[in-house]
């Protein structure tokens, strides 16, 4: 079996010995047997919608002898789960859209688990936006450099969470904590300020209003930056 990649790695390492997991878009399976060859899992179920990726899950659970522990399910997001069947969740690797339509479609199945473990490829604010306003508290987050890319991962569980400003819904609530952080928030100033320098050359009111938005959005990751590098 190959080694995790750093992200793969990452959502890995966030669930808690004896859990019962679910792996939503499980792909070809790697997390689950990862997690049950290191007997960290007491159960798993991994879904895909993909007949093609979840028969190459299949295959590997097989040949690793963990067909006691992982079971495979086809089918699209939580649909094929049960309320109480899992007490931990795992959903990466797709859309923050796509993500908050899965959760949004099975409240009875998420309600039942204890920690939910989340990793948006984009719309990362509607993840938070929606954890949040679901009575959910982002516990802990962390980011993950694989590749060329860095990756936000979200974990959060039944709670209150404090907020303080819109932009903690862009830039995290705990991420200030990371050492990533620096590199991340510079990323996002780098990408604002070049998208502002494209609606300059607009002289439309829509471009004018974009930008004023966009201004007030880069102030505030600027502060972001200062305070991390004070």
């Amino acid at each position: 079996m190959s080694l995790l990649s750093p992200r793969l790695k990452a959502l890995a390492m966030e669930v808690p010995v004896g859990a019962r997991l679910a792996d939503i878009g499980t792909d070809h399976g790697l997390v689950p047997v990862y997690l049950a060859k290191n007997h960290i899992v007491t159960k798993v179920i991994a879904t895909d919608i993909s007949e093609g990726s979840l028969q190459k899950a299949r295959e590997l659970i097989k040949a690793e002898r963990l067909d006691d522990i992982i079971e495979t399910r086809l089918g699209p997001g939580l649909e094929v789960i049960e309320p109480g069947e899992v007490d931990t969740i795992i959903i990466a690797g797709m859309g923050g859209q796509l993500m908050t339509q899965i959760l949004c479609e099975s409240m009875d199945v998420i309600k039942a688990c204890t920690k939910l473990i989340l990793q948006p490829m984009n719309a990362q604010q509607q993840i938070r936006r929606w954890l949040v306003d679901q009575g959910y508290k982002i516990y802990r987050e962390c980011l993950v450099k694989d590749g060329k890319y860095i990756y936000e991962i979200i974990v959060a569980k039944e709670g209150f969470q404090q907020k303080v400003d819109d932009i903690q819904y862009e830039i995290g609530f705990r991420l200030n904590e990371d050492p990533l952080f620096k590199e991340f928030i510079g990323l996002k100033i780098s990408k604002t300020e070049a998208i502002i320098r494209e609606l300059q050359k607009q002289n439309t009111e829509n471009a004018r209003k974009r930008k004023e938005h966009l201004l007030e959005k880069l102030n505030k990751y600027k502060e972001a930056y200062r305070c991390f590098v004070q």
